[in-house]
C-alpha cells in the first residue's frame, strides 16, 4: 500500500507495527502519539483532518486506545493504535488537535478509566459522578453496584 510506505518512511521507529487491511492501522507508542497525530492531521501528504472516532479496549495484560482517522479529500481511512499499561492507562489528550476528542476521551475515561493527560475537562459523561468503577473494564462486576 502506498500510504503505508509513506507512513513508514515518514515516522520510522515511531511506528512499531503496521496492519494492512481495508482499514489499515499503525501502532504508535504513547510517547510518540501526539507527534505522529499532529503530523497525520497537519502534513499535506497525509491530511487526516477528521477524527471520526476513538475507542478503548481492555485486554488481560494491557489496554489500548484506537483512533479512527479520515482524509476527507480522498476518503482514506487510518486506524492509529497505542498500548497502555493496564495499571496506569494514561495517554496524551488529542483535544487540542481535534475538538471531537473532548467528548470521545471523556467517554473512554468514564467507561474504561483511561486518563487523557492535558484534557480540559476529564470527568464522567455517561455514568453518574458517584459511580464506582468503569463499566467496560473486564474486572468490573455488575452486581458490585447492586449489592450496596
Amino acid at each position: 500500500m502506498e500510504m503505508m510506505d509513506k507512513l513508514q518512511k515518514r515516522f520510522g521507529d515511531m511506528i512499531s507495527e503496521v496492519e494492512e487491511s481495508i482499514q489499515p492501522a499503525i501502532w504508535v507508542t504513547k510517547e510518540n502519539l501526539l507527534r505522529v497525530m499532529e503530523a497525520l492531521k497537519e502534513e499535506d501528504e497525509f491530511n487526516f483532518k477528521l477524527l471520526a472516532d476513538l475507542t478503548g479496549a481492555d485486554y488481560e495484560d494491557h489496554m489500548e486506545v484506537v483512533y479512527h482517522l479520515m482524509n476527507l479529500d480522498n476518503c482514506q481511512l487510518l486506524r492509529v493504535k497505542t498500548k497502555l499499561d493496564k495499571n496506569n492507562p494514561e495517554v496524551d489528550s488529542l483535544s487540542k488537535l481535534w475538538k471531537a476528542a473532548v467528548i470521545q476521551e471523556r467517554e473512554a475515561y468514564d467507561l474504561l478509566g483511561i486518563k487523557f493527560a492535558g484534557h480540559p475537562n476529564l470527568k464522567r459523561i455517561l455514568c453518574p459522578d458517584d459511580f464506582e468503577g468503569h463499566a467496560l473494564r473486564k474486572d468490573f462486576k455488575l452486581n458490585q453496584r447492586a449489592a450496596k
